[in-house]
This record gives C-alpha cells, structure tokens and sequence, in this order.
C-alpha cells in the first residue's frame, strides 16, 4: 500500500507542476496580448500626433507662401506699370521724331517727360 501512496503522491506532484507551468504559460500569453495592445494604442496615437503637427506645419507654410506670393506679385505690377509707361513714353517720342524726319521737318527736340516712381 505504500508504494500505491508514493505513486500516488509523484503522480499528483508531476500533474501539479503541468498544471503551474499550463499556468505560467497563459499568463505569457494574456500579458503579451496586453503589451500588443498599449503598443497599438501607442503607434496609434502618436501617428495621430504626428498628423496633426504636420497638418498645421502644412498651413503655415501655404500662409507664407501665400504671403509671399502676392507681395512679390504688387512689386513686380508696379514695375511693370513703370516700366510700361517709360516705354511708352519713349515710344510716343520715336514715333513723333521718325514723323517729324518723313514729313522734312528739322529734328526738334521735343519735350521729355521722366516717370520719378
């Protein structure tokens, strides 16, 4: 009977340790299981961050360059208007010296007007 009682004893102690390392074993599953999941959360809040900084990165930077756009756009109209109206000028000068040479008259010098913008 002893040796029924000893068996009896190893067999339930190697069932006991199976059991505590089934145990162990589920535990390592269910704490990975939660490690995924606050990495997930993670991943996807600082990709929501991320987002957001390069949103507002974006339409500061189109801001700038709308900005910049159109001041470069009035300096380069109030050139060309100078510009535009010297050439003009000198134009109308040509024009009237050329008539003045086809018609044979002398060559007066006529009046010249200079833009100081």
């Amino acid at each position: 009977m002893t040796k029924i009682m000893i068996a009896g004893v190893a067999l339930t102690a190697a069932l006991s340790l199976g059991l505590a390392q089934a145990q162990t074993v589920g535990q390592d599953l269910k704490d990975a299981g939660h490690d995924t999941a606050h990495a997930t959360k993670s991943v996807a809040h600082d990709t929501a961050h991320g987002t957001k900084v390069a949103a507002r990165d974006t339409e500061h930077g189109t801001k700038v360059a709308a900005h910049d756009t159109a001041h470069g756009t009035r300096v380069a109209t109030h050139k060309t208007v100078r510009v535009t109206k010297r050439s003009a000028h000198k134009t109308a000068e040509g024009t009237r010296t050329v008539a003045h040479k086809v018609e044979g008259k002398p060559d007066t010098h006529v009046e010249e007007h200079h833009d100081t913008h």
